[in-house]
């Protein structure tokens, strides 16, 4: 009845808890909503839209790569750098149908033997060390471990426009530098892109670089929004922008009265920042329906858990009193429960004058043992060895897990001498038992043995058991050692 009532004043504390949350939800719904809302934003909708425009940019220089790596891994192109006596000719006209045919700006060969550039731009260039316009090469040259890169410039012989160079070694068969070969790729697609998804989305969205300054967006901008320290509000998060980190980066801002959530993120490939925007301020969301289903859900919530915990609150605790007193690996009491049982057997014994001893032990080399054959081995070396200790042993006694590979069993109504017969024979069987391990090794046990001293505290009288494991620990492994009320020379057994 105890048990019962105390399920019900809990009950009773689920329930005003439940109602009290339920009016404060409804409060402050409102708030919770709006809240929401700007969260999605921040934490999904601008994310999401992020992840779109990398994919199409992603899109977009795959295949570049692919082109390139092709002309790398071309025989004719190959040959053609490894013997400088080849017509220039021959190489012109490849790079003329690479052109052609994939739809390229330009597309271009560097020879390491010639020091000449063949493009289709017109008459091919002398390379020249030193000279800045020229640094791609040797960069390309001396690069370990990488076979292309990427760059952004603006083209200003052919388009004008930002275009993608994509720069990719050629070596022969035994990996000597031959040269470079790469295309060209206009950013005029990603205009495109970044206008369809802000008139789609309504959200701004624009590349920056390193000093914050607007360089591909999907829509005309003035002069004040084509940096990020003339933009109003945006100067203060422009460091927290431009971090060069490639995991997306959640902001808000200010701009007059509208409240700006902004997400970014690094392009390395680009070498640029990726920037979406949205205002959240005076979005009109109509939040009457969002409060009515909020007080449906949280009606519905209150009277399911109430009739639930109803059901279950007894099952479970009657589950977590016996997962609080048992052992999870071996099914034998616990610690926790031989301190309880300990108290009352001590009790017992004073009451009727009978005596109390104990046995503690602990498997020999265990660490050996999940070393050799593993954590599962180990853990079925104890269970086994378990199992053996409740064969042994008296029905009425009470053998507990103690710790780790360490046993106590606890012996009612059993004098010292008894104990230590008990003992040595849970220390034969086990000795003789095969736990079926590979090779079937011998694991034994160490064992100390004491009887409960009258008016001695449960600390001490565990500490000279302990006291007595060790010795037998110390004397080799494999024994029984004894703690005597009043000890004789020191036996072991």
């Amino acid at each position: 009845m105890r048990l019962f009532a105390a399920n019900y004043r809990l009950l009773g504390w689920i329930t005003l808890i439940l109602i009290g949350g339920f009016i404060t939800t409804t409060g402050a719904a409102f708030v919770a909503s709006r809240d929401a809302i700007e969260h999605s934003i921040s934490q999904q909708a601008l994310p999401l839209t992020g992840d779109l425009i990398h994919a199409g940019l992603q899109k977009d220089i795959l295949y570049p790569v692919f082109i390139s790596s092709m002309m790398a891994q071309d025989p004719v192109v190959r040959d053609w750098l490894a013997d400088v006596r080849s017509e220039p000719a021959l190489i012109q006209s490849y790079l003329d149908n690479i052109k052609l045919k994939y739809g390229t700006v330009a597309s271009f060969i560097g020879s390491e033997q010639r020091r000449m550039l063949y493009h289709t731009y017109g008459r091919p260039n002398p390379i020249e060390e030193g000279r800045q316009q020229d640094e791609w090469f040797f960069r390309m040259r001396a690069m370990a471990g990488k076979a292309y890169e990427t760059n952004i410039e603006i083209d200003a012989q052919y388009s004008g426009q930002p275009t993608l160079f994509l720069n990719h070694r050629v070596t022969d068969r035994t990996g000597l530098f031959l040269g470079v070969a790469g295309v060209a790729i206009t950013l005029d697609t990603m205009n495109q892109v970044l206008a369809r998804y802000q008139a789609r989305y309504e959200r701004k969205i624009y590349f920056v670089n390193d000093s914050g300054k607007v360089m591909l967006s999907g829509v005309m901008l003035n002069e004040e929004e084509s940096s990020l320290e003339r933009r109003s509000g945006m100067k203060a998060i422009a460091p927290a922008i431009l971090n060069r980190s490639t995991t997306p980066t959640s902001l808000a801002y200010r701009d007059g009265q509208s409240d700006v959530l902004v997400n970014s993120r690094y392009v390395p490939e680009l070498n640029w920042y990726l920037v979406v925007e949205q205002s959240v301020s005076g979005n009109g969301v109509p939040l009457t329906r969002l409060l009515t289903i909020n007080f449906l859900i949280s009606l519905a919530v209150t009277l399911l858990v109430l009739v639930v915990t109803l059901l279950t609150v007894n099952r479970f605790q009657r589950r977590l009193e016996k997962m609080a007193t048992t052992d999870a690996l071996t099914g034998l009491l616990n610690r926790q429960a031989l301190t309880v049982l300990f108290r009352q057997s001590t009790l017992v014994s004073k009451r009727n004058g009978q005596p109390l001893s104990a046995i503690l032990f602990d498997i020999d080399h265990f660490k050996s043992v999940n070393d050799r054959f593993g954590h599962l081995a180990g853990d079925s070396v104890i269970r086994q060895v378990a199992a053996i200790a409740l064969e042994v042993v008296r029905e009425s006694d009470l053998v507990t897990r103690w710790g780790g590979e360490e046993y106590l069993v606890l012996l009612g109504d059993c004098k010292l001498s008894k104990a230590i017969t008990m003992a040595e024979n849970l220390r034969r069987r086990v000795a003789e038992h095969d736990f079926g391990l590979p090779g079937a090794p011998v694991i034994t046990i160490s064992l100390g043995v004491a009887q409960h001293r009258d008016d001695e505290s449960e600390n001490a009288f565990f500490k000279r058991t302990d006291d007595a494991l060790y010795g037998a620990k110390h004397g080799g492994r494999n024994y029984t050692n004894a703690s005597y009320i009043h000890p004789p020379a020191p036996q072991l057994f």
